[in-house]
């Protein structure tokens, strides 16, 4: 007997995933809940165990394969008996393919079909036959978080028509150790005044937000994460600084929930030093509107008539200009930076 393990739904609408890294090879013998496989989904890794005990007969899909729901992984030959390989599926291709095939001298069984069916089309033989040109440098696929960091950011710069406001804002008394809860809480706030920014475009119908669940833009060894802080307009500071450091530290871990990567309604970013003093952030889609903290530092400002040195740092909105009129974005952006700059006042 083998069993023949799927793809399983990971919940949460997911439809598809990334095969990361197999913990185990052909041949190995395995029990009940070993682990099996990693699979990324969303921006996380999933450790999946083994459904049952038994050698492992057959791995069907590759590192770095995305593969649909219910599609079988590997097959475990539970009386320790390896299944035999299945007999190679017989090519498709019309005959003056194959008898392109043959005048090239190309072998059938080694071209990649690309044609409906997977029948091989004249220009799969083509660049089978060609030969191939020089390649360049050091070479990585695009796998994991950085595949999904690149189809998502994709979307977002094709979709959204995207505006930017900036202005300074002078932290001066701020608690720059405390910044990011900080926005956070000015954020929330703000928001309520201003609810198209808390919204989000579905086909024909804006849809406003009732609850303020903020995205925090983390930068990991694997690229950029944007994990969740729930309920930021009835959170403390303190309680909303414990949970951008949990989240934060399980995102460079790698142990983030997929749960903890969705939902959010509006997004916040700082790099702190790596700041910058002014950049565009892409709209986090399908979000409308996201915010963002350049590097705040020592600047020469008038004040009262004379020049003064202050703790200031420009504060940014990119928005999408189809929801959300330049004028309300200004105006969001002046609120955020009167609640940030209220402990100077």
């Amino acid at each position: 007997m083998a069993y023949e393990f799927k793809l399983p739904d990971l919940g949460e609408g997911l439809t598809e995933g990334e095969v990361a890294r197999w913990l185990v090879s052909e041949g190995q013998e395995v029990s009940e809940d070993d682990p099996l496989v990693e699979v990324q989904t969303d921006k996380t890794t999933v450790e999946i165990p083994s459904p049952a005990a038994g050698r492992i007969a057959r791995i069907l899909v590759a590192e770095g394969k995305v593969v649909p729901v219910g599609t079988v992984l590997v097959v475990i030959g539970e009386d320790g008996a390896a299944e035999p390989a299945e007999p190679a599926a017989t090519v498709r291709v019309t005959p003056l393919v194959r008898r392109i095939a043959q005048e090239l001298g190309v072998d059938l069984a080694a071209v990649e079909p690309t044609g409906p069916g997977g029948r091989v089309t004249e220009e799969d033989v083509r660049k089978t036959a060609a030969p191939a040109e020089p390649r360049e440098g050091r070479r990585e696929p695009l796998r994991g978080v950085r595949r999904q960091i690149a189809e998502h950011l994709t979307r977002a710069h094709r979709e959204v028509p995207a505006v930017t406001y900036a202005e300074e804002c002078d932290f001066t008394g701020v608690d720059l150790d405390r910044l990011v809860p900080l926005v956070l809480k000015a954020c929330a706030a703000s928001l309520q005044e201003f609810p198209e920014l808390n919204a989000r475009l579905e086909g024909d119908e804006v849809v406003y937000l009732d609850r303020y669940d903020l995205g925090v833009a983390v930068q990991t060894d694997q690229g950029l994460v944007v994990p969740v802080v729930r309920g930021c307009d009835s959170a403390s500071v303190e309680e909303l600084e414990a949970e951008v450091r949990r989240l934060a530290d399980a995102a460079r871990a790698g142990t983030l929930k997929p749960e903890e990567l969705r939902g959010s309604t509006f997004t916040v970013t700082s790099a702190g030093k790596l700041g910058g003093i002014f950049v565009t952030p892409l709209v986090n889609y399908p979000e409308v509107a996201i915010l963002g903290v350049h590097r705040v530092g020592p600047r020469p400002v008038a004040r009262d008539g004379e020049i003064v040195i202050r703790d200031v740092g420009n504060v940014s909105v990119t928005f999408d200009h189809r929801v959300v009129d330049g004028a309300r974005a200004a105006a969001f952006a002046l609120s955020v930076i009167e609640r940030l700059q209220r402990p100077t006042a």
